[in-house]
């Protein structure tokens, strides 16, 4: 049995009685009942996934996948395909947004390369090297991977997320980088939700409005060739996805199967998310979307996964940078959840 298949046959259902002790603790802290809002439902979301009374979620790490696609060469991005091993290397100095957010909010980000087209040195400090190939093939001429290697990196996901796990921590989050992956995420998703292209082919890293016409176009041509099978998950991954995507259902299958939550990022996360929820239901539950992307589409989808995200901030950069800052919302909610005095132990009396 492979990596993949004993992580699927370890995710279990949550036990939503934790629930009812875990909103009875917060209704005894001092503070009126529900006036933390949504940071209360977060606590108890953790609580259920974790298992624990008492969760912990200090111990931060994110995991950025890396790599480029074929589809990049039809012209659907604004940035040539060179920028990816770049912002790797931005990503390594320090530079992007997602490492100076992981600095303040103390994450630890881990940058992996699955699939970008450049050929790093040996032993670069602080680059992860998993590479399954030079990027995935055109997915408007043809499947953009085998299913082999699409399974592959799901496993490489898996067992980044079991080896951070091990190591201690608590809490997981997801972001990517690949020039042209909003296409294969779109695609992706127009194969399992059915919505058409034209409603998910969003701006990206800025295109104008031509070239989101042409790359729904390409969408329509990948679907015609590839013929998707919605309920074939690791098929429609394999024939429309991308490594880095593939990555991140990886994590998201992880975090189900050792109950450490997952922190999505945006609309090419969201892709990946979409995958391990096809893969097992029971992952979904484990998952929390840290923010609504401006990227068109991603309400549609948010809608039809039924989940509400945390933030609303217009925020379209990838990497990681929406997840970094639902990282620390959930750590906020469960700090208090865990260190607020109750009104009995502070000597509040209490609401008649």
């Amino acid at each position: 049995m492979g990596l993949l298949e004993q992580t699927l046959n370890r995710i279990q259902p949550l036990d939503l009685a934790l629930a009812k002790h875990a909103q009875a603790h917060l209704d005894r802290l001092t503070k009126p009942r529900g006036s933390l809002g949504r940071l209360e439902e977060l606590a108890v979301r953790c609580v259920l996934i974790t298992g624990k009374a008492r969760p912990q979620v200090d111990a931060k790490v994110l995991l950025v996948f890396c790599a480029d696609h074929g589809v990049s060469a039809a012209g659907v991005s604004a940035y040539p395909r060179e920028v990816t091993a770049q912002m790797v290397y931005n990503f390594l100095r320090g530079g992007a947004a997602i490492t100076v957010l992981a600095r303040q909010l103390n994450i630890i980000v881990k940058i992996v390369d699955l699939g970008v087209d450049a050929d790093f040195a040996p032993q670069v400090p602080g680059l992860l090297q998993r590479k399954i190939a030079h990027g995935t093939a055109n997915l408007a001429e043809g499947p953009a991977m085998s299913r082999a290697a699409a399974v592959r990196a799901v496993e490489t996901g898996i067992a980044l997320a079991e080896e951070a796990v091990s190591h201690g921590t608590q809490l997981l989050g997801v972001g990517e980088m690949g020039i042209g992956n909003s296409t294969a995420a779109a695609a992706l998703l127009s194969a399992f939700s059915g919505i058409a292209p034209e409603e998910l082919a969003g701006f990206g890293t800025g295109i104008d409005e031509a070239t989101r016409q042409r790359k729904a176009e390409i969408i329509y041509q990948a679907l015609a060739c590839n013929l998707p099978d919605p309920t074939d998950p690791l098929g429609v991954l394999a024939k429309l996805g991308g490594y880095e995507i593939a990555g991140i259902v990886g994590v998201c299958l992880a975090g189900a199967a050792w109950r450490v939550p997952v922190v999505i990022d945006g609309f090419i996360a969201t892709a990946g998310a979409w995958v391990a929820c096809a893969l097992h239901p029971g992952v979904k539950d484990c998952l929390i979307f840290a923010h609504l992307s401006a990227e068109q589409g991603h309400r549609r989808i948010l809608a039809a996964l039924q989940v509400q995200p945390l933030l609303d901030l217009g925020l379209r950069l990838g990497e990681g940078s929406g997840a970094a800052l639902g990282l620390g919302l959930v750590e906020s909610a469960v700090r208090l959840y865990n260190e607020m005095a109750t009104f009995a132990e502070a000597g509040v009396t209490e609401k008649d």
